[in-house]
């Protein structure tokens, strides 16, 4: 049985930041199994901007990424992302094949992940098990105009942060959302102005 991997699909493929010291290779882009996702997460670590999570409801599938951990137990590899992720390890889903370990919000995504690990001979995985919160700290249920009109809300540093984030997420990552701030002059002018569009 071969190592743990790291699953990512955001912000941790262009920034591994201080899981770098911890992990061994390049991304496989596309190696991950396929989970569904949204802009669904306001992040107070990203200036409220919208990030990608898991979202059942409101998510299609998106194609993940993978990268080996350095670590020779589950646990390792969980607390190297949280720490990366600046998370409670609660919030890092977890499936080993050689324990038969598995923690998620989800068990279709922990099924999912599962598949893939015997797949590709993985050990087990790690992911960032982040669920939507819009509603949360919105007050109204996520959906594409909700999402976009949000979005238009944000100034300055915050919207720039979301723009960022939303145009360097892996193309894979190819949301409803995402789909129409393509389509949102607004978004495009502020993507050119960041040297992203």
């Amino acid at each position: 049985m071969g190592r743990y991997a790291i699953l990512g699909w955001g912000s941790l493929i262009w920034d591994l930041e201080n899981l770098a010291p911890h992990v061994d290779g390049d991304w496989a882009i596309g190696a991950g199994p396929v989970l569904p996702m949204e802009f669904s997460y306001v992040s107070r670590k990203r200036r409220q901007a919208l990030v990608a999570c898991l979202d059942a409801e409101n998510g299609v599938g998106c194609v993940t990424h993978a990268i080996a951990s350095m670590r020779d137990a589950i646990g390792g590899a969980v607390a190297d992302l949280a720490r990366r992720e600046r998370a409670p390890e609660a919030l890092i889903g977890a499936a080993c094949l050689r324990s038969d370990h598995a923690h998620g919000a989800s068990g279709a995504v922990i099924e999912r992940v599962r598949a893939r690990c015997v797949a590709a001979g993985w050990a087990g995985a790690v992911w960032t098990d982040l669920s939507p919160n819009f509603a949360d700290h919105l007050g109204e249920a996520f959906s594409i105009p909700r999402a976009t009109a949000y979005l238009r809300t944000l100034t300055d540093d915050s919207l720039d942060e979301a723009v960022r984030y939303i145009e360097n997420t892996p193309a894979a990552t190819d949301t409803p959302l995402r789909r129409a701030l393509a389509a949102e002059d607004w978004w495009q002018a502020a993507a050119a102005r960041l040297g992203l569009g």
